[in-house]
């Protein structure tokens, strides 16, 4: 299908002239490319308001250097000006877990890593209340949703306030933001100032602390200061168990935190939304196209999902790690089978397609239609995990609703294949409950998968190989896996089949030590496993395991968590991925020895005698240290991957590069 420079968005102000318009209601700044798509947050909320009645534009990328023309350009809109970072937090995208520069930005023109500054959010709203102060500025995206409250940036490695603190924007919304950005639109349209909106939930704002709207009740929960949070480290850890539980609740209340003489005030978030809404929402009408602006450029995060589909939001996993239920909420919402269809369609009809959808799944591929039994339960319920530490009896675990996803898509005359890339949990593989429904089609999804949607290599995560790691990573015991990949390599050799596991694992998580990571060397040997996808840990605001990780404390109990911080200590747990290479063996050997662990070098079939292999400078080892195969964090507005953050970064994820954690902010 061909279309049209109307058919998208505007973005210059010759595109608005081309519709009509004299004045825009709403203006976006994106710090991503613009790509007509339902996994780029910009589109989803452009095409949102645009379907609510709204006249809306589009800014990609603004230049923020020099006159700040990109700025001007457009004027100044009727509402507001709406700013984001793009789909994943800039400082994951733009930073490794070693503070080094990424050379590729995957949601740039051919990748170019100088088209965003660092902190977007901040730099554009900066420059948009100079040019215009008068004018409403709203923050979005995963950026502001993950600093919200006061949060540990590893970056600078300092505890900020709310970014409304640092940006001096008048309001966030956070998580998902179709239903709060219409709303808020709706009250400003008819005459009400944003200084003057404060029953929105999803949405954030300063208040001064004595005239609080509303008063104080006794459902309100306040949060230690910002002053109280950089005096003290258990202060910090304590308010995040109560941000985490409000952000996964039904029934959430009112968060309150003292930022000098004001108050930051989180309205409790929506309910997930129905599948009728999210139906809605995807049936918008995308062009699924980079914007023709970028012809004869590639943007690497659109060529990673362009002939995907995602089927769900939400995840219950609650990975200590991982961001995806504090933009997305641990409830799922799923989206029709007759809604997939559609979209699948239109995949169909895109130039390019050869019959292969690259991936049908979600921030968890087969969460697809699971739910709590009992409503009510879950109404009260405060984990943040459905699955951790076991899962939960009142969850529906049946994998019956994927199944026939699958089977309906696949049975479609313009489609080869259809492959799982995003991931899948194996432990709701593994799980047998009291319904025996349920544990059939578990056995059945199982060998679906394998059988007709792996694309020669399964991606699934166990992170780690050490119970005690995955306890604070909230990551499903490790027996778990070993059974998985029996059931995979059964599975395998009986349908003639030559397909791989590829696990991912971590190292430097809190909890973690260096002999943890030596025992995960000498158990993946034994699995005949030469780790390729592995990462550092990479501290991200918003999640338990970067609160226990700079405070030192679990923020569930407060005691004392040990984590891995100083380039030494981080080098000495990673090296154990890369037992099987040459040049990497001296150091593990001494490291070893050091650790008066000298059983594993024999385990790891360690010879050093007759290598004569030299000892590193280490300039060297720094040089050969920076390749090692850090996976990026993705997270899009429909959670593809990441690396949440992880789980992003599915999001729109590489196939074997990033997660779709948001992760990993996919």
């Amino acid at each position: 299908m061909e279309y049209r420079l109307s058919d998208f968005l505007p973005t210059t102000k010759k595109e608005v002239e081309m519709r009509g318009w004299d004045q825009l209601d709403i203006i976006l700044f994106s710090a991503d490319a613009y790509v007509d798509h339902p996994s780029f947050g910009a589109a989803v909320i452009g095409r949102t308001l645009e379907a609510a009645g709204y006249k809306v534009a589009i800014v990609p990328q603004p230049d923020w250097h020099g006159d700040y023309r990109d700025f001007r350009k457009l004027g100044r809109p009727r509402l507001f000006f709406g700013v984001a970072p793009g789909c994943m937090d800039s400082m994951v995208n733009k930073y490794t877990a070693a503070r080094r520069l990424r050379s590729e930005d995957a949601y740039s023109p051919d990748g170019r890593h100088d088209c965003r500054p660092e902190y977007p959010t901040i730099v554009y709203t900066r420059i948009l209340k100079e040019l215009y102060p008068d004018v409403p500025v709203v923050l979005g995206g995963i950026e502001a949703s993950l600093r919200r409250l006061t949060h540990y940036d590893y970056w600078q490695d300092k505890v900020r306030p709310s970014i409304l603190c640092d940006s001096g924007a008048d309001m966030i919304i956070y998580g998902m933001g179709e239903k709060p950005v219409v709303e808020l639109s709706r009250q400003m349209d008819e005459g009400i100032p944003v200084s003057a909106i404060h029953d929105i939930p999803q949405t954030v704002y300063l208040a001064p602390s004595d005239s609080i709207p509303g008063g104080i009740t006794a459902d309100d929960i306040i949060l230690h200061s910002h002053e109280e949070c950089l005096q003290d480290k258990k202060k910090e850890a304590d308010n995040f168990r109560h941000i985490e539980e409000e952000s996964n609740m039904m029934h959430a209340h009112r968060l309150l935190q003292n930022v000098g003489k004001q108050t930051v005030v989180v309205n409790p978030p929506y309910p997930p939304m129905t599948t009728e809404e999210l139906d809605a929402a995807f049936d918008l009408p995308y062009t699924r196209l980079p914007h023709p602006k970028y012809k004869g450029k590639t943007i690497p995060a659109y060529e990673m999902i362009k002939f995907s589909v995602n089927i769900h939001r939400g995840c219950f996993g609650g990975c200590a790690f991982c961001t995806i239920s504090a933009h997305q909420g641990k409830f799922i919402t799923c989206r029709s089978k007759e809604s997939i269809l559609r979209e699948v369609e239109k995949v169909a009809q895109m130039p390019g397609f050869k019959g292969y959808l690259s991936d049908l799944g979600g921030p968890s591929a087969n969460m697809y239609g699971m739910h709590g039994r009992n409503h009510k339960a879950c109404e009260k319920c405060k984990r943040p995990s459905c699955i951790h530490p076991q899962i939960c009896p009142n969850l529906d675990t049946n994998h019956s609703k994927l199944l026939e996803v699958y089977r309906a898509v696949d049975a479609l005359p313009y489609i080869k294949k259809s492959f799982i890339g995003s991931g899948v949990r194996y432990d709701l593989l593994l799980h047998r409950g009291k319904d025996e429904k349920a544990n059939r089609a578990a056995e059945e999804y199982t060998r679906e998968l394998i059988r007709n949607h792996v694309s020669g290599r399964l991606k699934v995560a166990p992170e780690h190989t050490s119970d005690k790691v995955l306890m604070h990573m909230r990551k499903p015991s490790f027996e778990q896996f070993r059974q998985f990949k029996t059931i995979f390599d059964r599975i395998n050799k009986a349908e003639g089949l030559r397909q791989q596991i590829i696990p991912y694992f971590i190292s430097s998580h809190p909890g973690c030590t260096a002999e943890d990571m030596a025992e995960l060397a000498v158990i993946t040997k034994g699995l005949d496993f030469h780790l390729e996808q592995v990462q550092d840990f990479t501290p991200t605001p918003m999640t338990v395991s970067t609160e226990a990780w700079y405070t030192g404390y679990d923020p569930y109990t407060l005691q004392p968590v040990f984590s891995a911080k100083t380039p030494a200590d981080k080098l000495a747990q990673r090296q154990f991925f890369f037992w099987y290479k040459p040049e990497e063996q001296r150091a593990i050997e001494r490291t070893l020895r050091m650790m008066n662990r000298p059983d594993l070098i024999k385990e790891l079939g360690i010879r050093n005698e007759g290598l004569g292999i030299r000892k590193r400078s280490s300039a060297t080892e720094g040089k050969a240290n920076e390749g090692l195969g850090i996976r990026k964090h993705y997270t899009t507005t429909e959670g593809k991957v990441n690396e949440s953050n992880r789980k992003t970064d599915n999001r729109q994820k590489p196939k074997e590069k990033a997660r779709g954690r948001n992760r990993r902010n996919r």
